[in-house]
């Protein structure tokens, strides 16, 4: 089988996601990986880096798919299982009521986004203990990084950024970031080069969220500014690093 011929931001992505694995010993021969599936481009992106880490790394880890519908559309995800057999991937799919719960008077706190992911975090965590999962892997990156520093920021009143690996229920379960030190420029690039079946995002509130706001404010003084979007995003990936590899500050 002749080897898969790589563009730069695709191999950019896999060696950044790498050295992370790597530098933080984020997972170890034998893990059981559930890898969140949201449908977007950074969950697929995820799966694809994974699937690669697989081939190039010493030792054997088990990768499944975990796809939690919210339930607008419970059809929406129709492009994803075909993807997963076609390459052998195990997987758990499964159409909740997630978001008409955050859009309902249940969600006391007035923020859909923060109760669906709520609840979507809680089911992941039990799927995880029915499948004996050792990690689970979602798809933040560099930019998500930066817009929850500054949600703690301007709405909590503290600082705090995003872990790019953090243990659960006793160390139980391990909760990983690998693609963490990767801007989503570069996912965006590697989404088209891939050709990876995305599909739509059916949430009323997927394009009118706090944390948008917050990233719009940012990308426009970012705009104004020169060499402030990636001063920042060098702070925050340096200070996150620092907080990961030993529990503390440099």
């Amino acid at each position: 089988m002749a080897r898969e011929k790589l563009s730069y931001a695709q191999k950019q992505c896999i060696s950044s996601a790498g050295k992370l694995m790597q530098s933080t010993q984020m997972i170890y021969p034998g893990a059981r990986i559930g890898v969140a599936m949201s449908g977007g481009m950074d969950s697929w992106v995820l799966m694809q880096t994974l699937l690669h880490r697989r081939r190039i790394v010493p030792f054997t880890f088990e990768i499944m798919a975990l796809h939690l519908n919210p339930g607008f559309d419970p059809e929406s995800h129709a492009p994803l299982v075909p993807w997963l057999q076609e390459r052998g991937i195990s997987y758990h799919v499964e159409v909740t009521d997630h978001g008409a719960r955050g859009h309902s008077p249940e969600n006391r706190n007035n923020s859909p986004c923060f109760y669906c992911a709520m609840l979507r975090r809680t089911r992941l965590f039990e799927l995880c203990r029915d499948y004996n999962l050792t990690h689970l892997a979602f798809g933040h990156n560099a930019d998500d990084l930066v817009g929850t520093f500054f949600m703690n920021l301007y709405e909590g009143g503290s600082v705090r950024g995003m872990s790019i690996k953090e243990a659960f229920f006793g160390g139980r379960l391990m909760v990983i970031r690998p693609l963490m030190l990767v801007e989503k420029s570069v996912i965006n690039r590697c989404v088209r080069q891939w050709e990876l079946p995305l599909w739509s995002n059916p949430c009323p509130s997927a394009s009118d969220s706090r944390r948008k706001e917050v990233m719009d404010d940012f990308w426009e003084m970012a705009a104004r500014n020169k060499g402030l979007r990636q001063n920042v995003f060098n702070a925050l990936t340096r200070w996150q690093l620092g907080l990961t590899l030993d529990g503390k500050a440099k």
